[in-house]
């Protein structure tokens, strides 16, 4: 069982950087896909960015350039560096992880933390 642990999310103004951080544990997260995404109120859940076991990543549109995501294999942690942060990047971001394929296919999440952006 993998279990994620999401920390760094806080108030901050315009233009303010944010690192956050996902602890994980239970398998590697250089063995999985794992990710960050987030939820507005209302609204579903969107990808922000995502890094593949092989160190691909992804982004959203609306974060490319000011956003990166990187792991420390030896903390086992992947981190999602926010910078030149905006009010619409306000939201409760999500750590994710998939591991296996098909039917062995497993989904994990964090609990969230709150990522506050004032103008």
């Amino acid at each position: 069982q993998v279990q994620l642990v999401e920390s760094g999310g806080g108030l901050v103004q315009a233009g303010d950087s944010l690192r956050l951080s996902c602890a994980a544990s239970g398998s590697i997260v250089s063995l999985m896909t794992t990710g960050w995404y987030r939820q507005h109120p209302g609204k579903l859940r969107e990808m922000v960015a995502t890094m593949t076991s092989a160190g691909s990543t992804d982004f959203a549109d609306s974060v490319k350039g000011r956003f990166r995501i990187s792991r420390d294999n030896a903390k086992n942690t992947v981190y999602l560096q926010m910078n030149n942060l905006k009010p619409e990047d306000t939201g409760l971001y999500y750590c994710n992880a998939q591991t296996g394929s098909s039917i062995r296919f497993r989904e994990y999440w964090g609990q969230g933390t709150q990522v506050t952006v004032s103008s």
